[in-house]
C-alpha cells in the first residue's frame, strides 16, 4: 500500500537561476534591475579577472581584469533569461569600449557572462538582434563565467542606501527615470 503524499507539506519545484552581466558601474545596472519583477536579488561583484577575491581598490587599477558585474537571482517561471538580456542591451550603451559615460577603464566594459551553454546562445542570438538598435558595432563580451565576487557590502544595495549620494542623483537616478519611463511603453 503506497502513503498518500502529504498535502500540507507543499515542495516548491521553481528553482531560481542566475545571470551576470557587466554593464559599466554596477551601482547603474544593480538599480535597474531591482525593479523588475521574478528578479530575487542582484548582487554587485567582480568577475573575468585573474586575481582571487579582488577589492574594490584593486579592480579600479584596471590591472586585475576584473569587470564590475551584478549577479541576478531570478525566477524563471516570471522572467525569462531572454528578458534580462534585453534589459542589458538598454540599460547600458553597449557601444562604447572599456566605458560608460565618465567611468573609464576594462573594468566598466560590457559583457555578459553565460553560465551554461544555453545562456550562451541565448546572449549570441540577442547580440545579433540587438545590432539592428544601436547605429555603432556592439562591442559587448560575451564569456563563461568562471568565478564570480562579491563586492565589498557598501557596495550592495548602494542606490537604494544612498539616493541623495551625488553619483545616485547625477547619474544612478536620471538614468532609472529615464529606463522606468521606457519600460512603461
Amino acid at each position: 500500500m503506497n502513503a498518500a503524499p502529504d498535502s500540507k507539506a507543499e515542495v516548491s519545484t521553481t528553482k531560481t537561476q542566475l545571470a551576470t552581466f557587466g554593464g559599466g558601474c554596477f551601482w547603474c545596472t544593480e538599480a535597474i534591475y531591482e525593479t523588475f519583477d521574478g528578479v530575487k536579488s542582484v548582487t554587485s561583484g567582480y568577475a573575468g579577472g585573474h586575481v582571487a577575491s579582488p577589492t574594490y581598490q584593486q579592480i579600479c587599477s584596471g590591472n586585475t581584469g576584473h569587470a564590475e558585474v551584478i549577479q541576478i537571482e531570478f525566477d524563471p517561471a516570471k522572467i525569462a533569461f531572454e528578458k534580462l538580456v534585453d534589459i542589458f542591451w538598454e540599460a547600458h550603451d553597449p557601444t562604447t569600449l572599456n566605458r560608460q559615460g565618465a567611468d573609464e577603464g576594462t573594468q566598466y566594459r560590457s559583457v555578459i557572462f553565460y553560465h551554461d551553454e544555453a545562456q550562451k546562445q541565448v546572449a549570441e542570438k540577442s547580440k545579433l538582434a540587438a545590432l539592428t538598435r544601436f547605429k555603432k558595432p556592439i562591442v559587448t563580451e560575451i564569456a563563461l563565467l568562471t568565478k564570480f565576487y562579491p563586492a565589498e557590502d557598501y557596495h550592495q544595495d548602494y542606490f537604494r542606501k544612498n539616493p541623495n549620494a551625488p553619483y545616485c542623483a547625477v547619474v544612478i537616478s536620471p538614468k532609472l527615470q529615464k529606463f522606468q519611463k521606457s519600460k512603461k511603453r
